[in-house]
């Protein structure tokens, strides 16, 4: 029998969307297709690998090792076990809301993950309704045997986060940064193995998820990563556990909460320290805590408190104070951080002369989700190269791109050109250009790419010579045709022009 293959399986999961389409309003299809994605997949995987304990170790002692939860990653409790749920004709949303609870009180890493989720809404999710959504997915064999790639059922999962987004439009840019954006900024801050990676706004997980891709890439170990982020949306979160958990990634640790107001990732009364932090938040958010920031317990606002009706500085600022002391973060951030004035530009004069801003790379406009605006992503660097230092490398790489319908897109080339020319540190005209914080202070700490990179076409020289020579040519020109002209009217007795 053929394994399943990637395209496959996406087409048969988007398919699933148009079962609940017209049922439930597009915004809520994630919840219920990943809850029961998720649901499939881990009893599928249950059922497997009690078989192989059978196999291996024969009918006894294999029944008796297949009834222990310590055998498995994810031990699933009869209830939520895929069979017995189909066995339901009716109260099928029921069945299915004690199936997730069964699963989390038997999982301490699930909990909470899958009962935020209510299938038992009669009102819009009809038996009937559900009767065909758990058709679909009996259709579906994701046993690990069954699959043609490893990480299939991460990529899936991605996948449908990413169509989801598009169907959400404005609202899809709070759980999903396009994933050409987040790979440019995975390779300007190189995670490698063994490193603490942290997201503090994580949406549904795909920074994280490409920081491991890259050191897979590179042959690291990607299993010796260690990932943790903080997401304030409870069905976000829930999807960020779910995304790192099909992308084989158990050891993660991703809190709930507000990460201004209510840093969860704290040791010993003290902001936790990573070797590499990676974010697109939110773009300046209005009401981000500045009350709270007043009297922050953590000294993270030492360069200052950022005004009431934006947020950006204050989550540079906990981000910065969540770097060790050789770390780096890469920040996507609009474009009024580089010169807005008052409480932002003292944070910003601040920083810069604590030498901690690397590198500031302008990109096109109308590359996120609900939002034209053009933004910038920051790479700050608490333990810069001796040559970078006292320093800012500025890239204006906002030309190039692919046009889409919707959205731009970064292509290839653009991520390989911003990275090599990042990496070689060197003036590229109309490109790229290092500017020394002498230069930034005399324009007033402004970061404003125009300031430092000319990208005016120069006017061509007028050649004074060559014009009047025109000139001469067709004025010399214009006498002949008269003269000749002449010639004809005097033969015919009309005299002349």
């Amino acid at each position: 029998m053929s394994q399943l293959t990637l395209q496959e399986l996406e087409s048969h999961l988007w398919k699933s969307a148009d079962i609940l389409r017209g049922s439930v309003d597009s915004s809520d299809y994630k919840n219920y297709i990943f809850g029961l994605l998720f649901l499939k997949r881990l009893s599928d995987v249950f059922e497997e690998h009690k078989l192989e304990l059978v196999q291996e170790h024969g009918e006894e002692i294999g029944q008796l090792l297949a009834d222990d939860p310590d055998q498995y990653q994810f031990y699933v409790p009869e209830a939520a076990r895929w069979e017995e749920i189909r066995k339901h004709a009716s109260d099928i949303g029921s069945a299915i809301n004690v199936a997730f609870e069964a699963l989390e009180n038997e999982n301490v890493t699930l909990e909470g993950v899958l009962t935020p989720i209510d299938f038992n809404r009669k009102e819009v999710l009809t038996d009937s309704v559900l009767q065909r959504l758990l058709q679909h997915f009996s259709l579906l064999d994701l046993r690990n045997a069954n699959l043609s790639e490893p990480d299939m059922l991460g990529r899936a999962y991605e996948y449908l986060i990413k169509m989801f987004a598009d169907d959400a439009g404005k609202k899809g840019g709070e759980f999903y940064t396009p994933s050409k954006v987040v790979e440019l900024i995975v390779k300007l801050i190189k995670p490698q193995e063994g490193m603490r990676v942290y997201d503090p706004t994580c949406g549904s997980g795909g920074m994280l998820i490409q920081s491991v891709d890259y050191v897979k890439e590179h042959n690291g170990n990607p299993q010796s990563l260690s990932l943790f982020g903080q997401e304030k949306n409870l069905g976000t979160w829930a999807i960020a556990k779910m995304n790192l958990l099909l992308h084989n990634l158990p050891d993660h640790r991703i809190e709930k909460g507000d990460t201004i107001r209510e840093p969860k990732l704290v040791e010993d009364g003290e902001i936790m320290l990573f070797d590499r932090v990676i974010a697109n938040p939110p773009f300046s958010l209005k009401e981000w805590g500045r009350e709270e920031a007043e009297h922050d317990a953590y000294g993270r606002f030492q360069y200052g408190i950022p005004p009431k009706n934006a947020g950006d500085y204050a989550f540079i600022q906990h981000m910065i104070a969540s770097l060790k002391a050789d770390g780096m973060a890469g920040i996507v951030m609009p474009h009024g951080v580089l010169f807005r004035g008052g409480a932002e530009g003292k944070i910003r004069q601040g920083l810069l002369e604590s030498d901690l801003l690397e590198a500031v790379v302008g990109l096109p406009s109308n590359l996120f989700y609900g939002t034209g605006i053009p933004a910038c992503v920051l790479i700050f660097n608490r333990n810069k190269a001796e040559e970078r230092k006292g320093k800012v490398f500025f890239i204006a790489a906002e030309d190039e791109y692919q046009e889409g319908k919707n959205q731009n897109m970064l292509r290839d080339e653009d991520i390989t050109k911003i990275v090599s020319t990042f990496n070689e540190y060197e003036d590229v005209e109309k490109y790229a250009r290092v500017v020394t914080l002498e230069e930034i202070k005399n324009n007033d700490y402004n970061l404003n790419i125009t300031r430092y990179i000319d990208k005016s076409e120069e006017e061509e020289q007028v050649n004074l010579e060559s014009v009047i020579e025109e000139i001469t040519n067709l004025e010399s020109g214009r006498l002949e045709i008269k003269a000749k002209l002449n010639v004809h009217l005097r033969g015919l007795g009309l005299g002349e022009l």
